[in-house]
């Protein structure tokens, strides 16, 4: 019984402290063969991507799912 209730508790703390996954938020993907075989949007730039097809067959595309991250914000200062 205390075995089930510390297990209990331990599964419960992880699943208070886990976070979510996240997609990737890279603007270039690799589609691997004719596209339908996987695809990989992991890239930062298309030099990167190209390497990663390369020899393998595939080609590599803008990410229409990508948001560039926020750029930095204004401070503004009270006189």
């Amino acid at each position: 019984m205390k075995a089930v209730l510390f297990l209990s508790g331990l599964l419960l703390a992880t699943a208070a402290i886990a976070t979510g996954a996240q997609a990737q938020n890279y603007p270039w993907c690799a589609y691997y063969g004719s596209g339908n075989e996987g695809t990989n949007c992991g890239f930062s730039t298309y030099a990167q991507c190209m390497a990663d097809v390369s020899g393998i067959g595939g080609f590599c595309q803008i990410n229409n799912m990508y948001h560039p991250p926020a750029g930095p914000h204004k401070q503004h200062i009270r006189p």
